[in-house]
């Protein structure tokens, strides 16, 4: 079953965030307290672990949730595969998926820590349809 493994943020764009327990999911905005949320089609991001996983292997260490500026890391679904529009239920939220992957700017904090940035290429973007409260452990299902 996939399911949210933390929910990260980060006060500014292009460093990584740090886990925060749980986060609230604001309609048309995103985190709450993060440096992304706003009225636009990239509120929320999402990236799995098995995405961390690929980049273990690669050999980058010290990896932890957060390091890639995900607001959502997940287990248990395959983000890239969802195609744009798909609705996901996380917690009591619902999340419309806007893009799948994006183009990585110079200069970035998290290619120059760890080597890489998986984000433009597995990481998703979404907006939030309804709000909610989400966290460790809440379940997340596609929906219809």
């Amino acid at each position: 079953m996939a399911s949210v493994v933390s929910v990260n943020s980060s006060g500014a764009k292009g460093t990584g965030k740090a886990p925060v327990g749980e986060g609230r999911l604001v309609e048309n905005h995103g985190l709450e307290g993060d440096a992304h949320a706003g009225p636009w089609h990239r509120q929320v991001s999402l990236l799995g672990m098995e995405s961390y996983a690929k980049m273990e292997a690669k050999g980058a260490a010290g990896l932890v949730p957060g390091i890639f500026a995900e607001n959502l890391t997940t287990e248990g679904i395959d983000l890239a595969s969802l195609p744009v529009g798909t609705r996901l239920e996380v917690g009591g939220a619902i999340l419309e998926v806007t893009q799948i992957g994006k183009e990585c700017h110079g200069g970035c904090e998290i290619r120059s820590l760890v080597g890489d940035c998986v984000m433009p290429r597995e990481g998703i973007f979404a907006r939030v349809i309804r709000g909610g409260t989400v966290k460790p452990g809440d379940p997340i299902g596609t929906m219809a």
